[in-house]
């Protein structure tokens, strides 16, 4: 996205800078010139250029822009059944089809921008469509939050999201073509599909059942990482993520309980990941809880999903637990579009997050900011309020830091220096109601 030519100096702003020891700066001024973050002072002595636009923010807090790490941009949250969507998508594999598809795209990637993100990565949409959407907010021609895109991603026969977001290899060699392919199409991150999931689960007590062979994501992540391009995997079961870090996934998305050896394979980088990436997990509480919380009927759910998905739910809160516990880094995403999860609430993942896995608000904040940043490979572009970063800014107006619920509704948003204040969150009232009603229930209840 082209940034502005504009000076802006946010003035009256009390700064928390989105590190790991912020604090409230009251009576702060930030400055921004050409997508860039210029000055950060004490407003008795900003220098602010002349001709530049102030903003005067009376006291409310300026933070980072948030970072979701798990994105769908291809649905709203209202529970669907997607059993038909394989022949859906090739009905849509047309020119007409398509710009519905990147339609759909990118009113879903303005409201995570509207709701306070400011970067997404994505985890697979339908028909490449989303690196067409990257590729249209970096030209300018629309506003929109840093996309990190992987296009479709790779199953196997069978696997999660064959036919909708996923492609699907029947040998290695297909899948390291897959990658190949992709990355030549310009994807930033390969995405696969190692285990199957709650939906396509078909045994209770047994989710995330693996899927994809080692030997096929193996040659994934050894096409990928000879390009320099990362993998991120979804993994809901403890061999599924055995399987996925020996192979070299440099980030778990959702996870699972860890023994031993997995936590060995997540520190120990034994040379399949990588070079400069730590391994670490994408924590998903959003998509879990509902399972868990909310009747079968409401998730469209079946009995047999609904016992997987508190499986896995519990796995994937366990996971965070553990990896916080052991010192493998954990960022946080929503995986939007899944059964009551909105494209606007990352909010609630980080609530969730400090909630569930015992954090302090202080520091799930710093996750959903200059963690996620870091693990994206953006930690000098992003993630915190400092000159020379590319001002990716957000105000709420009270403080986030008692209270995760300020980041509901932010008064303010400037992506790469492009303030975005005319979008808006277009709110599901029904799924709101459902999903405050979660947030208000115990953390016992899950995690005991």
């Amino acid at each position: 996205m082209s940034a502005t030519n504009n000076s802006i100096a946010f003035t009256n702003a009390t700064l928390l800078d989105g590190t790991a020891s912020m604090e409230p700066r009251p009576n702060m001024t930030v400055t921004v010139d050409r997508g860039v973050i210029t000055g950060i002072a004490p407003d008795a002595i900003a220098r602010i250029e002349d001709g530049a636009r102030v903003i005067d923010l009376a006291g409310a807090y300026l933070l980072p822009g948030l970072i979701n790490m798990h994105v769908h941009l291809c649905g709203s949250g209202k529970p669907v059944s997607a059993g038909d969507a394989g022949n859906l998508m090739k009905k849509l594999d047309n020119p007409v089809g398509r710009a519905i598809v990147r339609r759909i795209l990118k009113s879903s990637a303005q409201q995570q921008l509207a709701s306070g993100v400011t970067t997404v990565r994505g985890a697979g949409d339908p028909l490449l469509c989303d690196l067409d959407v990257r590729d249209a907010i970096n030209a300018g021609k629309y506003p929109g939050p840093r996309l990190v895109s992987p296009g479709t991603g790779v199953t196997v026969p069978g696997g999660h999201g064959a036919g909708l977001f996923a492609q699907v290899a029947n040998t290695p060699q297909e899948a390291a073509s897959m990658v190949r392919s992709l990355a030549q199409r310009g994807a930033d991150v390969i995405k696969l599909f190692v285990t199957g999931g709650v939906f396509d689960a078909t045994e209770p007590g047994e989710p995330g059942v693996v899927r994809m062979s080692p030997e096929v994501a193996q040659a994934s992540c050894e096409a990928a990482h000879k390009l320099g391009i990362p993998v991120m995997a979804h993994v809901e079961s403890t061999e599924g993520v055995r399987i996925a870090l020996a192979a070299g996934v440099d980030t778990i998305e959702h996870g699972a309980p860890m023994d031993d050896e997995i936590r060995e394979l997540y520190l120990s980088r034994n040379g399949a990941q990588l070079a400069g990436r730590p391994a670490s997990v994408t924590c998903t509480i959003s998509p879990a809880l509902p399972f868990t919380l909310l009747d079968p009927e409401k998730t469209h759910s079946t009995e047999v999903q609904k016992i997987n998905g508190d499986i896995v739910c519990s796995g994937i809160i366990e996971s965070a637990k553990q990896a916080l516990a052991a010192g493998i880094p954990v960022g946080l995403g929503t995986d939007s579009s899944c059964p009551y999860v909105t494209q606007y609430d990352m909010w609630r993942e980080v609530a969730y997050f400090a909630k569930y896995a015992g954090v302090s608000n202080a520091f799930a904040l710093h996750t959903a900011t200059q963690v996620n940043a870091q693990l994206l490979g953006l930690g000098d572009v992003c993630g915190t309020i400092e000159v020379g970063k590319e001002a990716d800014i957000i105000t709420v107006k009270s403080n986030p830091l008692d209270d995760l619920s300020a980041l509901r509704e932010v008064t303010h948003v400037m992506a790469r220096g492009v303030l975005a204040d005319k979008l808006r969150v277009k709110h599901l009232p029904e799924l709101d109601a459902e999903l405050d009603w979660i947030m208000k229930q115990p953390a016992n209840l899950i995690v005991r």
